[in-house]
């Protein structure tokens, strides 16, 4: 397929405009297109792409600045993004000059998450095909940051292009020209959720959507402070599919040419949108087969990291699911998949050679890591993106140990899917993220059931015939056995549990031990009882499995 060419300096900064970066010293049009998104690690030694943008998180002293300005010179980096507002002394511009290196500052309110995943959908690092002359309109096929430039220059106004949920895919330049709430719908890459449940509830979407004709929204009374400016709107459709929609921060009504226009571009906006689904769509396949084939760990592994970018350090896998309640559906199913993109995007802004991909019903990411980290990164990435989708979904995160190459990529992946499945097991939804370390034993009793039941086993001895008297007297003496275990002997506290009185709780204690033929005194005998509770009679507690004589 066709993609987007990586982009030279001075293009990010045309696309991106004021909004997020600015040029703080240097020259935008040197050194070339750029490489790739790095971010300044001060531990680790860099392993920068080519003509590399760093992004230098953390970095304020200037002492640092020129110490890492001469350090980015001898791998021929690009620029270096430092948080604003920067202080350029006479000594960080004769570095910056002596180095070649591209000084910017990010804008004051910008995540450096926010930058790193809008210049990596910019640079389209990925490689899925030739990276063709094609073009829609007469602009790079997909580019749609270039059709918003397009777009806002023929209504001389800021643009957005958005998808059905507005969601920002594409933004022109001059965007400090429109209001607060553009520059915060750009900063988030949504509009706020108040805004856009004032227009739904306003009913402009309703209209926007009914009409191929453009759509002129006043400021909204509950918003004056931040939304000043009025809009132009106008739906982009596929025939009968709304793909999304056109948005332009205007001072007055369009006139009949420049809606006339406005109606054009939406036509060609259509185009691209649907080219960019279908490059999503074979790009993901193509991503999922990666994953996939190096997680298997045979002799394809090897080859499949290196085309990931992972071939050269350790890597810590993670495998994110549902609960095992959460079904086959179809909106099962695109839960899982927006998971699995915004698992991919959380761990290019961890890491830019990272990778995720839904594989099956379970989402796999490949973190680097340093030679000398362990598991504890990966534990702390993965809870820092649960912690940002919520309790949607109630996803969990099993996490393996680190795999040295790929011979080791099969056996890490193994032991996030054992801790994966504890975290799916769990009744109480308890615990979202583990290590299979954390859960080893729970781990091992899941083994154990399965074994059991493959082997088609009931329960045997005592169990058994607690078992088949619950069944035959309604009674619940297996549940008397279950929380006495529990509660290791104390009478008082399983009682509670069980709320009777803890009279009547030792007089089941003493008849199951007579029922079944049980020893509470003998140490084994207490635990062949925990463990047949634990592994044989899973969900099969009220009714018998064999059949047992009391004697």
């Amino acid at each position: 397929m066709n993609q987007r060419p990586h982009a030279s300096l001075g293009r990010v900064l045309d696309d991106l405009g004021t909004t997020l970066l600015e040029l703080l010293h240097g020259h935008a049009d040197r050194g070339g297109v750029i490489g790739g998104i790095a971010i300044h690690d001060p531990l680790e030694e860099p392993a920068l792409p080519q003509h590399a943008l760093v992004l230098g998180v953390g970095v304020h002293e200037p002492g640092e600045v020129v110490r890492l300005l001469r350090d980015l010179s001898r791998h021929e980096a690009t620029g270096l993004v430092l948080r604003a507002p920067v202080a350029l002394s006479r000594e960080l511009a004769a570095a910056a000059d002596e180095s070649g290196v591209a000084l910017l500052g990010l804008t004051p309110g910008a995540s450096w998450a926010q930058l790193a995943a809008m210049l990596r959908s910019l640079l389209a690092e990925d490689d899925v095909g030739d990276a063709g002359p094609e073009t829609l309109g007469g602009m790079p096929s997909g580019d749609l940051f270039a059709l918003a430039n397009a777009i806002a220059a023929l209504l001389n106004a800021p643009v957005t292009i958005e998808d059905r949920t507005s969601r920002v895919l594409a933004f022109s330049g001059r965007q400090d020209e429109a209001d607060a709430s553009r520059v915060a719908t750009i900063l988030g890459r949504q509009v706020p959720e108040r805004y856009s449940r004032m227009l739904t509830e306003l009913g402009v979407f309703r209209e926007l959507y009914r009409s191929d004709r453009p759509l002129y929204v006043e400021p909204l009374e509950e918003t004056r402070d931040s939304f000043t400016m009025p809009r132009v709107a106008v739906a982009v459709r596929a025939g009968d599919e709304i793909l999304g929609s056109i948005w332009a921060a205007v001072h007055e009504p369009l006139t009949d040419e420049r809606a006339q226009a406005l109606c054009d571009a939406a036509k060609l906006a259509a185009l691209h949108m649907l080219r960019n689904r279908a490059g999503a769509d074979v790009q993901r396949r193509l991503r999922t087969d990666l994953v996939s084939t190096a997680l298997e760990g045979g002799a394809g592994a090897r080859d499949a990291l290196h085309r990931l970018g992972l071939g050269d350090q350790p890597v810590v896998v993670l495998a994110m699911a549902m609960p095992d309640t959460a079904g086959a559906d179809a909106s099962a199913v695109t839960e899982r998949q927006r998971l699995a993109d915004g698992l991919a995007l959380h761990l290019s802004a961890v890491h830019s050679r990272s990778a995720a991909a839904l594989v099956g019903d379970v989402v796999y990411g490949l973190v680097p890591v340093g030679r000398d980290d362990g598991d504890r990164r990966a534990v702390h990435v993965a809870a820092d993106f649960l912690e940002r989708v919520g309790d949607r979904g109630r996803a969990v995160i099993g996490i393996g140990p680190r795999a040295q190459d790929a011979g080791e990529l099969a056996a890490a992946r193994a032991s996030a899917d054992r801790a994966l499945r504890v975290l799916r097991s769990r009744p109480d939804g308890s615990g979202r993220v583990a290590r299979l370390a954390d859960v080893h034993v729970e781990a091992l009793i899941l083994e154990l059931r399965d074994l059991v039941t493959a082997r088609g086993e009931g329960p045997t001895g005592p169990v058994a015939r607690l078992l088949d008297y619950d069944a035959e007297h309604g009674s619940d003496l297996v549940g008397t056995l279950r929380a006495w275990l529990d509660a290791f002997g104390d009478v008082t506290q399983a009682a509670a549990k069980l709320r009777v009185h803890p009279n009547t709780f030792r007089y089941r204690l003493r008849r199951l031990a007579e029922v079944g033929g049980l020893d509470l005194g003998d140490p084994e005998a207490r635990f062949a009882a925990m463990l047949q509770l634990r592994v044989v009679t899973a969900d099969r507690r009220t009714r018998p499995l064999v059949s047992h004589t009391v004697g």
